[in-house]
């Protein structure tokens, strides 16, 4: 089972994700900028409102960053399995 983060504000997206088999744990705004903490994910979804916080998407190397921004969650499950396969 994949484990997710979302960003707080995004329960409809954490519930969505929950009922389509992922672990989906919700994270505060200082979480998602903690380098260590944010590796424990496959994925992580943000709000996309404030992208640039400590440089994130060229700091988290291993972990993909997904802006939810524009996005359906179901938009956002599908771009979840193609990254991560």
């Amino acid at each position: 089972m994949k484990n997710i983060a979302v960003e707080k504000g995004l329960s409809n997206v954490k519930e969505y994700l929950t009922i389509h088999g992922f672990n989906v744990d919700e994270i505060s705004s200082e979480q998602k900028n903690s380098k260590d903490f944010i590796d424990g994910f496959d994925a992580v979804v943000i709000s996309g409102m404030d992208t640039n916080l400590l440089g994130i998407h060229s700091t988290v190397a291993k972990t993909s960053v997904i802006e939810a921004n524009g996005m359906t969650p179901e938009d956002i499950r599908k771009e979840i399995e193609k990254r991560l396969g």
